[in-house]
């Protein structure tokens, strides 16, 4: 079982940054991907980004084409903490933004952090 715990969404300007956290109840170096999505208002929920750690070749990284060159995620596996940097943030990143984490076959969600940004 694993918990996810996501924090520092919020409103915000257009133009402006955030960054989301994502807190694991386990030690993430057991996870090889963990990723963001989100859902917006009468849309289905869509990846934004994923990092995937493996020994041979270290953190890779995937991005939606709406968020490539603005969006930023990480991980710090020593506080079991995956991080999404946002900067020029659009109106049309508004949304709940999920935490992911595939975990022995199976995947978990965090309770989501509302993002709104304002034009």
């Amino acid at each position: 079982q694993v918990q996810l715990v996501e924090s520092g969404g919020g409103l915000v300007q257009a133009g402006g940054s955030l960054t989301l956290s994502c807190a694991a109840s386990i030690k993430i170096f057991s996870i090889s991907t963990m990723g963001w999505y989100r859902q917006a208002p009468g849309k289905s929920r869509e990846l934004v980004a994923t990092i995937t750690t493996s020994t041979t070749f270290g953190d890779r990284t995937n991005y939606a084409d709406s968020v490539k060159g603005r969006f930023t995620i990480s991980r710090d596996n020593a506080k079991d903490t995956v991080y999404l940097r946002m900067n020029s943030l659009e109106p049309e990143d508004t949304a709940v933004y999920y935490c992911n984490a595939n975990y022995r076959m199976l995947p978990y969600w965090g309770q989501g952090t509302q993002v709104t940004v304002s034009s």
